[in-house]
C-alpha cells in the first residue's frame, strides 16, 4: 500500500470507498464521543476525540485529492467537501462513483495498474 498521507498522485474507487467508509465512520464515532463528554464536561476525552476527528477529516481530504487527480481534476475542488454534511456526503459518494481516467494522466500513472487493493 502505497502512502496514503501524501495528496500526490492517484487512487482506485475501490481503495478510496475502503479508506472513505473506515474514516468517516471515525468522523461520526468522535463527533458523538465529543458530544458525550461535553455533556459530562469531560474534557480530556473532548479535546482526545477532536484531534482525531481532525485527523481523520485531514486524511478524507488527502483521499479525496487522490480522488480528484484520478479524475483528472484539480486539488482545489476539494475544498468544496469542507461544507458540512449532507453536501460534503453527497461529494464523497460522487467521488467513489466516478470513473477515473485511463492510462496515465498530468497526476501519475493509472492506479488500477499499479495499486494491490
Amino acid at each position: 500500500m502505497t502512502n496514503f498521507l501524501k495528496p500526490e498522485g492517484r487512487i482506485t474507487r475501490r481503495k478510496y470507498l475502503t479508506l472513505f467508509m473506515v474514516f468517516y465512520f471515525t468522523n461520526i464515532l468522535s463527533l458523538m464521543m465529543m458530544w458525550q463528554s461535553y455533556h459530562r464536561q469531560a474534557w480530556a476525552i473532548f479535546f482526545s476525540f477532536s484531534i482525531i476527528l481532525i485527523a481523520s477529516i485531514i486524511i478524507l481530504l488527502i483521499q479525496a485529492i487522490k480522488r480528484f487527480h484520478d479524475i483528472g481534476m484539480d486539488w482545489k475542488y476539494s475544498l468544496y467537501l469542507l461544507i458540512p454534511p449532507p453536501v460534503n456526503f453527497i461529494g464523497f459518494i460522487w467521488l467513489a462513483a466516478a470513473n477515473g481516467q485511463p492510462g496515465k494522466n498530468e497526476y501519475g500513472p493509472d492506479p488500477r495498474k499499479t495499486d494491490l487493493v
